[in-house]
């Protein structure tokens, strides 16, 4: 009967068990990484100086498939960041410019891209390497003027996967 009791203990165990994880509530993911300053649009969105929707609440979630060229990396929870017409701030800058991001995901890192008008200015290459949580790059802006828009993109090493950071910059006014 000794042997029976425990066969039924473990049995129910295992039958619980699965149906637990079910029912507990799910914990906020870890996230990511996304561009602090100059303040990226969804760095705006979380600080409130532009009203946006679920990004408000997590800018370092800005994700998609490695290649795309959209600030909201082609998820649509994060569309708005696409709209150019939405009153973002623009930062003044000089002939280069320290884009710092902040990572509170430390993925293995492929490389760092900078883009501007559809031209890449800039890619840092890591060879895999964990970045540390702040991490700044210069980028010379290569005789860009006026309003721009600077796609800043992460790719990770192990997955297919990026980030997308869009920076509103107006190059020579600083």
């Amino acid at each position: 009967m000794n042997l029976k009791r425990k066969f039924l203990s473990a049995a129910a165990v295992t039958a619980v068990t699965p149906l637990l994880f079910v029912l507990m509530p799910a914990g906020t993911a870890n996230a990511h990484g996304y561009v602090s300053s100059p303040a990226s649009r969804q760095a705006q969105c979380a600080a409130g100086t532009v009203s946006c929707g679920s990004i408000k609440w997590e800018p370092q979630s800005v994700e998609g498939p490695k290649g795309l060229t959209s600030c909201s990396g082609g998820n649509s929870r994060f569309a708005e960041l696409d709209d150019d017409s939405k009153g973002w701030q623009v930062t003044p800058v000089g002939n280069s410019v320290d884009f710092t991001w902040t990572i509170t995901a430390r993925h293995s890192t492929s490389t760092w891209e900078y883009f501007a008008g559809g031209r890449r200015l800039a890619v840092f290459d890591d060879h895999g390497a964990q970045p540390p949580s702040s991490l700044t790059h210069r980028v010379d802006l290569g005789g860009l003027s006026g309003e721009q828009k600077i796609l800043a993109v992460w790719n990770i090493a192990d997955t297919a996967n990026a980030f997308y950071a869009c920076i509103d910059v107006n190059v020579g006014a600083a």
